[in-house]
């Protein structure tokens, strides 16, 4: 498993019972978790006293319950980026910071390719690949079906002194966007996906994953340049095993590239030192 590094804003500090006990900045928060089937002592004293947890609702959904007050929105840093943070009504915090595992990978590829590098980064959420990529120096056509989350992360690029990098930033159905840049001829040197298990484009547009995602791939080998640098794909999704994503990228755009891995992500429990798997990456590069 690789495990996200460099967090001094962020620990996830135990792990019992279905819930993530996490600190975020100054907060202490409780989430639930599905991967967390064991029920372990909750000896850690924060257990009892944390600003906020999120309670799942069997109607679906859930709800916030804060203890302190509400919680306002506030800033947490990765090495040189800024990110806003705050509760969201689907228990997120508008951030995954498992991802920085993946974050440290871009700018090393980017920094290391030594010539100017066009990344597209699709259902880009509130921009944490974005940011990697362009405080490594290449430019990057952020593309996201939600409004709100665009603009969050514009805001968390200015919060990077990053408001003037080469970034492109669309608020657009990732599979017609991708279609477009097709017919213009749109080359990229890397690319990143984070698709949802499930979700709506902003003209109501159905995307599940198990239905989608290969002929998306097929789409996005015709987006690779001639000297492409990376590839990375992201999900969440129990039943697209690391093999499984693996054998995906493998029949569609992994042919460009001579390496291939993937593997899960994860963070480490402060408490026990072990690591909480928290998605799967498929990677391909040279």
């Amino acid at each position: 498993m690789r495990t996200a590094l460099n967090w001094n804003d962020y620990e996830l500090i135990d792990a019992s019972d279905g819930n993530r006990l996490e600190r975020w900045g100054n907060k202490i928060l409780v989430r639930p978790d599905p991967q967390i089937i064991w029920n372990t002592d909750k000896v850690n004293s924060h257990w009892n006293n944390v600003d906020a947890r999120y309670y799942r609702s069997s109607k679906g959904g859930g709800n916030w319950k804060y203890f302190h007050g509400e919680i306002s929105s506030q800033n947490i840093h990765w090495k040189d980026l800024t990110f806003k943070v705050e509760p969201t009504g689907f228990k997120h915090m508008g951030l995954f910071p498992e991802q920085a595992a993946n974050w440290q990978f871009f700018m090393d590829k980017i920094k290391e390719a030594n010539r100017p590098v066009a990344v597209i980064n699709l259902f880009a959420y509130t921009g944490g690949a974005t940011l990697a990529c362009a405080k490594a120096g290449a430019s990057v056509c952020h593309v996201d079906a939600s409004k709100g989350m665009v603009s969050w992360a514009r805001e968390n690029a200015k919060l990077s002194s990053l408001e003037n990098a080469p970034i492109r930033w669309i608020v657009d159905d990732c599979e017609k966007f991708v279609a477009r840049e097709i017919r213009r001829g749109r080359k990229y040197d890397a690319i990143i996906l984070d698709p949802p298990s499930y979700g709506r484009g902003p003209n109501g547009e159905v995307w599940k994953i198990e239905n989608k995602i290969y002929d998306l791939l097929t789409m996005l080998s015709q987006l690779l340049s001639e000297s492409p640098l990376f590839f990375a794909l992201n999900s969440y999704t129990s039943g697209l095993s690391p093999e499984t994503m693996k054998y995906l990228a493998r029949v569609t755009v992994a042919n460009s590239f001579d390496n291939l891995s993937c593997d899960e992500i994860g963070l480490k429990v402060a408490k026990t030192d072990f690591k909480l798997p928290c998605g799967n990456t498929a990677l391909a590069w040279n």
